[in-house]
């Protein structure tokens, strides 16, 4: 490498580690972060608190080692520290940064000095509509987001209940709407689920609950994301039942997203599931060629960074499932550029991404009883009466469906899957396949079922 700057050396694994830990963890403890310092084999990583120091330190240190390892072709020995200078890029050793406390770091994290408005600290700047690319896969999700913003407790808009697969945007929806309505003056605060549930049970413990009711009932917008957390945790979801309520009632904006449609998420009562569903429903189904060609070049301006077609078109055609992916292979390759001196051209490109799986790779081989049960559920069947001989419509779609996923996302023969779907003719099963393969590009409504299954199925076990 050409280069010993260490903000540029953590820009670069700041792109492998967002292609390796989930969205919710890098948006957490590693956005936000910055290269301070690279020297005698330590290199200084800049955060915001100590508390963002302790947990890096405990749950990614390995991750992290073994990335920069990766960059610097040499061990380092990685050090957190509160930087309080901000982004400045390259050394900064003469600013006021200070070592991450150990132990005796505890009492700082029990201060509840609260800043004049919380959601400073939880919504980001740079996720604006200015900044989102809209294409036909998200176009409507952000026309309504949009709509929220501009009137907040609209009755036909609330609650706006936003559901995508992972790094479809989303979340960037949420920070808009924060962004959009904190510039009118208005008070908002965004979290996730798991964010909710910590500061319920921190305040029942604690005994806080006049302070919890207060912050999440004292606002114009309540933005919560992957809201299916909350399911399974049955306090919790009480809690976040009479906040819903309250709010509501009080014809204040509740936004709310999740990986999939409300009648998907397991666990979720019926209560909470009508009001989720009482208002307006966007799904952001995965950009197309043509959007993922948009986001990247919008990206790359922003990084200030010119890109040839070529390139765009490479890493867009490389990068298919998500826009987190596509931001961290161009981060990745923007900072090989300025490491290594080189242009970021699609030699370079080929470089930055050569470790990624192509994406006929990343198809996962579900389970076909798998299959059967989540579609089954979908449709609000028994699994007995999509394998049944009746020929209901609502049964024979749902039994098509499965036929299809049962060819895509298994290894199956025709003959066998008609032999699960209730003894069915190998051309019987070729027939429902094609049919739903023939709708899917055709019919907005199918493309968008057979994205909440899926969703589901990814949910139901490891990759």
């Amino acid at each position: 490498m050409t280069t010993t700057n260490p903000s540029e050396i953590w820009s670069s694994a700041l792109g492998s580690l967002q292609l390796e830990v989930t969205r919710h963890n890098y948006d957490t403890w590693l956005r936000g972060t910055t290269g301070v310092s690279a020297a005698d084999g330590t290199f200084v990583v800049g955060v915001p608190s100590a508390f963002v120091a302790e947990t890096l330190e405990k749950r990614m240190s390995p991750l992290i080692s073994r990335t920069l390892h990766g960059l610097l072709n040499d061990d380092v020995r990685v050090v957190y520290r509160v930087h309080t200078g901000g982004d400045t890029g390259g050394d900064t050793a003469g600013d006021t940064s200070t070592a991450a406390p150990g132990p005796a770091a505890a009492p700082a994290l029990k201060k509840r000095a609260a800043p004049p408005d919380a959601a400073s600290l939880t919504i980001n700047p740079r996720l604006t509509f200015d900044t989102f690319v809209v294409g036909k896969s998200n176009r409507f999700a952000h026309a309504v987001a949009m709509a929220a913003a501009e009137n907040p407790g609209r009755s036909d808009l609330n609650p706006l209940y936003l559901h995508a697969g992972v790094g479809l945007g989303k979340t960037h929806l949420l920070h808009a709407i924060g962004n959009a309505v904190r510039a009118r003056g208005l008070s908002c605060l965004y979290v996730s689920a798991e964010q909710f549930t910590n500061d319920f049970i921190s305040a029942l413990r604690e005994g806080r609950q006049e302070e919890f009711r207060a912050k999440y009932r004292n606002l114009d917008v309540l933005l919560v994301d992957d809201i299916q957390f909350i399911a399974g945790k049955e306090h919790s979801r009480e809690s976040f039942f009479h906040t819903f309520n309250d709010l509501h009632t009080s014809s204040k904006q509740i936004v709310i997203s999740s990986d999939s449609h409300p009648k998907s998420i397991p666990l979720l009562e019926d209560r909470l599931r009508s009001r989720f569903e009482a208002g307006v429903r966007a799904d952001i189904q995965p950009p197309d060629l043509e959007t993922r060609m948009a986001i990247l070049g919008k990206k790359a301006q922003l990084a200030r960074v010119k890109l040839e077609p070529d390139v765009l078109d490479f890493l867009a055609r490389k990068v298919v499932r998500n826009v987190r992916e596509l931001e961290g292979a161009l981060n990745r390759l923007i900072a090989m550029a300025s490491m290594t001196g080189r242009p970021p051209d699609l030699d370079l490109a080929q470089q930055a991404v050569a470790d990624m799986p192509t994406p006929a790779g990343r198809l996962r081989r579900s389970d076909p009883a798998e299959i059967i049960a989540i579609v089954s559920t979908y449709f609000a069947i028994t699994p007995q009466e999509l394998v049944a001989k009746t020929r209901k419509s609502n049964v024979a779609l749902a039994r098509q469906v499965a036929a299809y996923l049962l060819r895509e996302q298994t290894t199956r023969t025709l003959a066998e899957i008609g032999g699960l779907l209730g003894d069915r003719g190998h051309s019987t099963i070729l027939r429902a396949h094609d049919k739903i393969a023939r709708e899917i590009n055709l019919n907005t409504e199918r493309n968008r079922q057979l994205g909440e299954i899926r969703a589901a199925l990814d949910r139901s076990s490891p990759h």
